[in-house]
Order: structure tokens, then sequence, then C-alpha cells
């Protein structure tokens, strides 16, 4: 536990105003280890490049809390590192069940998770203002309970299902700062204009996920508009896919191997892995 609390304790003092950690998103043992190698702070779980590692889609529902709980705990003990993750809409519309779902998350080693509110319904995607603040509380409930800094980040979903609404958004935002939440989040918004607009208008840490949009920016940007935490989200994993996707085409195609030939050194990967055993 004491080992558990300071990577607690380290990663919450990582988000701080202006000066954002950078929190990468790994989606299996082998990434999380390489991006430790390469020296990032802290790592974080992507519940889509999750997903697409088991052929799945990147849906609510797809992956059990069962599964995301086993692969968080093979990242956490992938990497010495504080390992957040992230955990969809809880698995579960019930407050109760999301409380459980953060309970259980620290006991598989997380110092930290997000909690979307996400119904995983298409055709109503959001819940209610009150369900999703109860749903909050009750995750802020859980966090508080346990024997260390767990940081809960709570997810305001609005523009990621076309609900381009930042009134209600921050609304929510707040709401969920009010009840306790440690870090706010707020996927897909428009620009850096209304990342300044949401910034200044909370005082706990704001994560911005890149991949989505806006695009084309810096961490510099970011940290003038003064977000706290820069998550990579899916970016990464479809990265990396995209590549397979690019090979894969060129060879079934022309049928040439220029993509398959852009592959990282053998000596560049196993460097990585290497330096990190032996730190």
């Amino acid at each position: 536990m004491t080992d558990q609390t300071e990577k607690a304790q380290r990663f919450r003092d990582a988000h701080r105003k202006g000066a954002p950690l950078v929190l990468p998103n790994a989606w299996d043992p082998g990434s999380a280890r390489l991006l430790a190698g390469l020296g990032f702070q802290a790592i974080a779980t992507t519940s889509a490049g999750f997903a697409f590692s088991r052929g799945r889609l990147d849906q609510v529902g797809q992956n059990s809390r069962d599964d995301a709980l086993a692969h968080a705990a093979e990242l956490v003990d992938a990497v010495d590192l504080p390992v957040s993750a992230d955990f969809e809409d809880g698995f579960g519309a019930d407050p109760a069940t999301v409380a459980e779902t953060v309970r259980m998350a620290a006991e598989v080693g997380l110092v930290g998770c997000t909690i979307e509110d996400t119904t995983g319904d298409p055709d109503q995607p959001i819940f209610p203002f009150n369900h999703a603040l109860a749903r909050i509380e009750a995750a802020i409930d859980a966090a508080r309970a346990c024997p260390f800094p767990f940081t809960l980040t709570a997810r305001a979903e609005n523009y990621l299902h076309g609900r381009a609404d930042l009134e209600d958004t921050l609304a929510r935002l707040k709401a969920f700062e009010a009840a306790g939440a440690d870090c706010l989040y707020a996927p897909g918004l428009l620009d850096l204009d209304t990342i300044r607009t949401v910034t200044s208008a909370l005082e706990k840490p704001f994560n911005v996920v890149i991949g989505i949009r806006p695009k084309g920016i810096s961490i510099s940007d970011l940290a003038e508009a003064g977000v706290a935490r820069i998550s990579l989200g899916s970016s990464l994993a479809r990265r990396a896919y995209g590549a397979l996707i690019d090979a894969g085409e060129e060879i079934l195609g022309p049928g040439t191997f220029s993509e398959a030939e852009k592959g990282a050194p053998f000596a560049t990967i196993e460097g990585l892995l290497r330096d990190l055993q032996k730190a």
C-alpha cells in the first residue's frame, strides 16, 4: 500500500494548471513498458485501444468490468509508474455499481480512473443531469474511502455525442467539481477558445484528450489555455493499428513492402525494454 500511496500522490501532484501532465494511454503490457521506457511520468488505459486489441468494437458493454480490471492489473504489474484507467460508464447505470467499480479499481493497484456520463444507448446517449451527478457522487465517496489519494476524473460526454451544448457541459463539470471530483474532462471540445472558457470556469484540473478535436495543437498551446492534464486516448493505439492497416493494404494491393519496412528497429524496441529492466 505504501508504494501505491506514493504513486497516487505523485500522480495527483502532477496535475498542474499551465504545466500539464502528459498522460499516454497504453493498450497492452508491451505498449505500457515502451511508454515507460520513453520517460513518461504515468500511463492510463484506453477502453478503445483495449477493445481493438481484443478484436472488439469501442462501445459501452463490449468489455466487461472483469475484463477491464484484469487488463488494468496487467498494466499496473508491467510498469513502475502510476496507472489510471478509462472505465467508461463505470460498468453500470446504478450509482452503487459505479462505486463498486472504483473500489475494485483501487484493489487492483490503480491510482485513479475516469467515469463518464454516457449511457451506451444511442438514442439517449447521456444520463440526465441529476442521475449523472448521483453516479459521480457515489464514485467520489468510494474514492475518498480509499487509504490513499485516489484521483477520480469525472467526464461530461456531450460533445462526443453530437451535443455541442457548452452551457450543459459546464453545468455538469461544475456540479462534478462541487461534489469533489479531482479532475474534470469533456472530450471533443471544438477549439482552444472553448477550452479556455472551461478551464477559467473551473478550479480543479481539467483534462484534454488529443486525437479528437481540436487538432494541430501543442502542449504549450494547452498549457497556455490552463489545461492540467493531456491524455492521448486511443490516438497511439489507432496510430499503431493504422500502420498495420497501411502495410497490409500495400502488400495485398501493389504487392510491395515499404510500409512494413518502416517498423521500429529491434535495437530501438529492445533497448527501451532493456533500459526499463535495469531501472
